[in-house]
Order: C-alpha cells, then structure tokens, then sequence
C-alpha cells in the first residue's frame, strides 16, 4: 500500500484546523495539527510533514519567521492566511513559501494548490531540464522553447524571464526576485521591464495572448508559470 503523504496544518483556531482535516483525509493525506508555533516546529522535526499549511498570526510567533526554517527541514510551505495585503504575501514568496491562500478559502483550491506545490518539488528533485505544459517547452539546459514542436524565437530578456518562471513551475515568482535574476541587481523596483518582457512572452507563447493560461499575473506580487492542477 502507498504511504499518504503528511500535511502539517498550522492554525491557531481549531474551526479552520477541522475544515482543513476533513478535506484533506477525504484526499487521502495524513494529516497533523499545530496550534502555535511552538508546536509546529516540534511537529516539522518529529513528523516529517511534505507539506506545511501555514498561518502567519499565530499567537507565539509571527508565521512569517518559521518559513525558512520549515523550508530548510525539506518541507513545502503553502500560506493560509487572512492577512492579504500584497507586502505579506511578496514577504512570505521571497522568504521561500511556494504559495498563498488568502481566507477565507475554498477547500478544493487548497487542495489544487497542494498538489501543485508537490509537482514542483517532485520536478526541482529530477534531472530533467526539460518543463513541459501543454504544447510549451522549455528547455533550460539547451536555451530553447519550443511551441508546438517549433521552436519560437525570444529575445534575451523574454527568454530569462521564462526561464525563471519555468524553474518554480506553479508558483509564485515575485516581481523583485524576477527583476534581481534577469535584469541585475539595483532593478527590483522596474516592473515596467516584467510587464513589457510578459508581453512578448504571451504573444509568441499563448493562443490567445489577451486571455493567457500560459504565464499568470499575480496583481501586486508576481507572476507563476501556470501548470494544470
């Protein structure tokens, strides 16, 4: 029989705890609980979570300060948390979260989410350079993307800007870490060059460049290679 994989649920309020628990064991998780951080760092060393849901107000510690040390344990970290002001959640990407989910959530989403945090982190453990979705490729060792079997022409910035995207496929890449990787540092703060660079990116990739399900803009924070839930 397969071993379920572990999902740690971080949450002060034992409501959300529950709703979190029942969705996930009907999809076939093991599920552990934590109620302060305090816990669920306890729970990270002893229970071996493969993905964490996490609160940021917990009431021992700010969320945002356990993110690296659950990253560095080798769990993914997907955010659930009623603070959705743009500045926590670029906060909670650049300090390592692979997602976020502002409450109040549907479950369904949460799980999609988890399942898609799992494929990239199944994808970062392979040597296969090659990321694939749909009729897209995109070959990070050759310096090719391929559309339909053809390849299409990017200029250097468009082919960057994929290329970092295409290494979280299905999260969040933040604007700053996105401008910092492809246009240097000093250029966090330019996301004109993102949007311009999205959009020769949309029009030789997408079928319909004015409604992408290629590359997806998340307003405010980033933008995420989009792979199917």
């Amino acid at each position: 029989m397969k071993t379920p994989l572990t999902v740690l649920v971080v949450d002060d309020e034992p409501a959300i705890r529950r709703l979190l628990h029942a969705g996930l064991v009907r999809a076939d998780y093991r599920v552990v609980e934590a109620g302060t951080a305090r816990e669920a760092l306890t729970s990270v060393q002893i229970d071996k979570p493969d993905i964490v849901l996490l609160d940021l107000g917990l009431p021992d510690r700010d969320g945002l300060e356990l993110i690296p040390i659950i990253k560095a344990a080798g769990a993914a970290v997907i955010v659930v948390s009623a603070r959705d002001a743009t500045d926590q959640k670029v906060a909670a990407l650049d300090l390592g979260a692979d997602d976020y989910v502002s409450k109040p959530f549907d479950s369904e989403e949460v799980l999609a989410r988890i399942r898609a945090a799992l494929r990239h982190r199944l994808a970062s453990t392979t040597s296969d350079p090659v990321v694939r979705q749909g009729d897209v490729e995109i070959d990070l060792a050759l310096r090719l993307v391929r559309k339909a079997g053809r390849e299409v022409h990017l200029t250097p910035k468009e082919y960057g800007f994929v290329a970092e995207l295409a290494k979280s496929p299905g999260k969040v890449v933040t604007h700053s870490s996105l401008l910092r990787e492809v246009w240097g540092p000093g250029h966090e703060t330019d996301v004109e060059y993102l949007r311009v660079a999205a959009r020769g990116v949309r029009r030789k990739l997408e079928d319909d460049p004015a409604r992408p399900s290629l590359i997806r803009n998340e307003p405010g924070v980033g933008y995420r290679l989009v792979t199917s839930y």
